[in-house]
This record gives C-alpha cells, structure tokens and sequence, in this order.
C-alpha cells in the first residue's frame, strides 16, 4: 500500500506520537480488507507507540479504529482513508497519540466545553478536495471532547448506506442519525452551529473593534493579496470573510499558477491563509457583510460595513474582494433537488453516481472536463449546451467525443428538473432549434455554467454592471471614494487566480494612496489616545 518514500516520510510524522495508540480493525474476506490490513500492518510496524489487533465486531468491513490505549479517545474510519483522505489519516494518528493541534486556543475550549452527546457520521469520497477539512475538524472534535464521537464513511464503498440515506453530495455529515449538514465545512463553522450563542458572543467582540485604516471584505486571492501588502505598509488592516480562501477551496487543479507546476485548492487556500497569518491583520472568519454605508459626516467619515450577525465595522478605506460562485440554472427543481442528484462539483460527487447516468450543463472547458472525468465513472453522460457549438478547447473536444458512453446536446435550454421528491429522475430541455420539449431520464445533473459575482447585498449602494459586477478602474477605484474591488466580483476580464492577486494587491495600494492623500479622520480611539 505504501511505498518506501511515504513509509519514511510517515515514520518521521510518528516520531510525535506522545502516548501509546491503537488501531483496532474490522474485516470480512473482501479485497478491501485485505488492503486495509496490509495498510494497517505498515503503519504499526512504523512506530512502537502503535499496536494493532482484530475486532470483527462493527457492523461496517472494512473498518477500523484509531483509540488512544486506556482512554475513551478515538476516531474511525470505514473504508481505505487514502487519495485526499490520506493527510486526515496522518492528522487523526497524530492527534489521537496526543500530539497538540494547531486550533486556535478558544476554538479548542469551545469545543471541550460543548454539552451534550454528539455522534456524526461523514460521508466522503477519496476524489473530493472539500471533504477532508470535515473529516479532519470531526476528527479533532473527538480526540478533544468524549462526548464527541466521529466515524467518516467512505460513499464509493458503502453504497448500500449511500442509496438508504440517500446520499447524492459529498461530505454529507449526519449527527445522532439526522442530516446536520453538507458540503464544505471548517472547523469553526461547525462548531458555531454546535454552540448556538457563539454568534452573539463573536458580533459583540467585534462590535468593540477600533476602526481601520483599510477592511478587506472576502478572504479569496484577491482579499488574502490586499491584505498582506495593506499589512506591509504598517497601517491597521482587518480582513472579514465569509469563509477564508474562498472559492479557490472549491478548485481541484490548478497547473496555471506561475512558479507552481501543479497544487490543489484547498492546499492554496491554506498557504493563503498562513501568509496573512504571518502579519498583524486582524481575521475574522465566518463574518457575512449586508450592508456597506458610504463614508459621510453621520458616519464620522469612515465606511460602514454591516454583518450579518449584527455588528458593524468601520474602516478609514475598504476594498471588496467578495469572489463569485456557481452559477445555477435558474430552473424550477434545480433548487428542491441540490445535493439530491442536482451537484455543482464532479470531482466531489461523482463517485456516488457510479454506474448511473447523468447530464453535464456546459459546454466551455469546465462542463467538458466533468463529463470526460464523469464518463469513467458514471454509465452514461449527456453534455447539454446551450450554444450551437461547444465553446471548450479543441483538444477537450476531441477527448470528449472519442468517449463511447457520452452524448453531446447543442443548442438546448434546461427548463425544468424532474424528480420523485426525494431524488432527481430526469431533465426537460427545449431543442432551441424545431423549439421541442425533451425529457431526459437520469439520476444526476452537474451544472457547469460559470460564475455568479457575489454582489447582491451591494445593489443600489455603488455602480455594477449590468452582470452584477463592481465597476472598478485600473487602479481598483469604485464609484464611491475609499472604496476599492477586486477580484471575481469586479469588471476585470479574466477571472484567474493570478489575476486576482495582482488585483487585490493594486486595490491595496491605490488604498494606501489614498490614505495618505486624504484629509486626517480623528476616530474615537484616537481621540482617547490624544486625550492621555
């Protein structure tokens, strides 16, 4: 199972193991367990803090149990945890054995003072780049509080549980047997849903916070970039986001980032994050804007930001780096039926539609990469484009249509998804060309249709496009003074990565310039500090 290079590099990551740990596997005669007990073998011969027996007692094969020796401690794992899952199997040996997390201290006494019992279940597939921050968050929640019990599934291999609790969307997490949530989620974003006064308790910490010179509002390429060089000027710098990296967390990929031939989404995310860390910028996650409130005499001459939870920032400059998401359809049952056969990540979910068939929205280079990586899975794909032609790169082209198991759809409009309340059952589409109405039979529908500016809450307050994009000039500059964009949410062509770093850093600059152009803003907090 593991070559001699990652044998060494795993042994090097066990010489932290503080206490005594053991892994207790599950197996039946399957293929599978038979490569879990090798696995689980290599592992234990690693380190002699590891011991390993047999116990064929849970109901799930192949399984296993990673449970600090003497103590109520432990996580589980049914299935192989390798692909994406394998930094989370480092992770839970590592933390199980006593090896101290990286968790903010008040996040880790949130979670040890938690009341209750919580039994979750995570749902995951080894392709999926959102699901090991879940896995990972449960993990640690388990190993700090014993009232807290973790056990992360692997879909592709439990598909009998898969199809009975209608799992269509990875990770799906259940707590004590009932749906908690789906998707992408972090440690802190599960644990404020836990801890139903954290919110309340959060929007008045930040309701005390002092102004800023320049508040970044996303937490993407763009906003992480603007930061660090709003940082790197001296000058007070916060950053609020919904959720740090962004929609880079969401990208599978990525072999266009210069200098770096090939690294994944959410690795960059974290690098992204442990960059602004690096500096004195005050972070603070999980925070929605509302609302922005242009600069004027009421307001003191600082902009306003307004939060969902209440509170208000207030900052001297802003520059908006709130990204963009998936487009949708916009269709009657697109909604009904989201993480219930209607998905938005092939990479993510596609396992779980194994040998089912399936229709692709899109026909750019997005929609014909899913189908051609869904066609290996999936019994059948179904590329609908709305265009006469597909708009993908001709080699994606070519792939494509050398698949024996796809169909490509042109000039077709989706108008309606189809399902039996519980799970999607079809597509009807309208040939834009003899105007006939069609009804696709399928199980699943993966929309890939571009993107969407995260703006809305924007509307009325500064100029957009009539795409729903912040109008900004070369330098970044908005319609109002002070307040700068950048990123995917704005007019710049080319929604990259790169691009939006180079963008956020312009928008912090121009901030910076602006700043020192600008007549005096006496806050309260400096008015306090002149009066000492």
């Amino acid at each position: 199972m593991l070559d001699e290079t990652l044998k060494t590099q795993l042994q090097a990551y066990l010489e932290k193991l503080v206490q005594p740990i053991e892994l207790v596997a599950s197996l039946d005669d399957s293929a599978k367990s038979q490569e879990l007990d090798e696995l689980l073998q290599q592992i234990a011969a690693l380190s002699d803090k590891i011991s390993l027996r047999r116990d064929d007692s849970d109901a799930r094969k192949p399984s296993f149990a990673i449970n600090r020796v003497g103590t109520d401690i432990g996580v589980r794992f049914a299935g192989l945890p390798m692909g994406h899952e394998f930094t989370s199997l480092v992770l839970a040996l590592l933390q199980v054995g006593g090896h101290p997390s990286k968790a903010a201290a008040d996040t880790i006494e949130q979670i040890r003072n938690l009341d209750g019992d919580f039994k979750f279940e995570t749902y995951f597939s080894l392709s999926c780049q959102n699901c090991p921050d879940v896995v990972q968050a449960l993990n640690l929640m388990s190993v700090l509080n014993p009232r807290i019990r973790h056990v992360a599934i692997d879909g592709a291999l439990y598909q009998d549980e898969v199809e009975k609790r209608q799992v269509m969307s990875v990770p799906t997490v259940f707590l004590n047997g009932e749906v908690f949530d789906q998707g992408r989620m972090s440690l802190e974003q599960i644990v404020a849903k836990l801890d139903t006064s954290a919110s309340a308790r959060e929007a008045e910490k930040i309701k005390a916070r002092a102004a800023f010179d320049v508040l970044v509002v996303g937490g993407g390429p763009a906003g992480a970039a603007a930061a660090i060089y709003a940082a790197r000027k001296g000058i007070r710098t916060g950053v609020a986001a919904e959720r740090f990296g962004g929609q880079v967390l969401d990208t599978m990929g990525i072999e266009n980032f210069i200098s770096v031939t090939y690294t994944e989404g959410p690795k960059l995310a974290a690098a992204l994050e442990q960059h602004v860390h690096e500096y004195d910028i005050d972070v603070m996650n999980l925070q929605r804007a509302e609302k922005l409130v242009p600069a004027s005499d009421a307001t003191g001459g600082l902009v306003q930001i307004e939060l969902a939870n209440g509170a208000t920032l207030k900052s001297k400059t802003v520059i908006l780096s709130t990204g963009a998401r998936w487009r949708q359809m916009g269709v009657p049952g697109e909604d009904e039926y989201r993480n219930k056969g209607v998905a938005y990540c092939p990479h993510c979910d596609g396992p779980l539609f194994k040998g089912k068939r399936v229709a692709v929205i899109g026909g750019g280079n997005s929609g014909v990469e899913a189908a051609i990586d869904l066609a290996g899975i999936v019994s059948h794909v179904t590329l609908i484009e709305f265009d006469g032609k597909l708009r993908a790169d001709e080699v994606l082209q070519r792939k494509l249509r050398s698949l024996p198991n796809v169909d490509i759809i042109v000039s077709a409009l989706s108008t309606e998804v189809l399902g039996d309340g519980q799970r999607v059952s079809a597509l009807v589409y309208r040939d834009r060309t003899s105007e006939q109405m069609h009804t696709l039979e399928l199980e699943g529908i993966f929309v890939q249709i571009g993107l969407l500016p995260n703006t809305e809450w924007l509307k009325g307050t500064l100029e957009l496009s009539p795409r729903g994009e912040i109008v900004i000039d070369e330098r970044g500059q908005t319609s109002l003074p002070g307040v700068f964009a950048a990123g995917d949410a704005t007019t710049v062509p080319y929604k990259q990565i790169v691009i939006a770093m180079g963008a956020g850093s312009t928008a912090a600059l121009s901030a910076f310039d602006h700043l020192i152009r600008s007549p005096l803003v006496v806050t309260e907090d400096r008015k306090e500090a002149v009066a000492a």
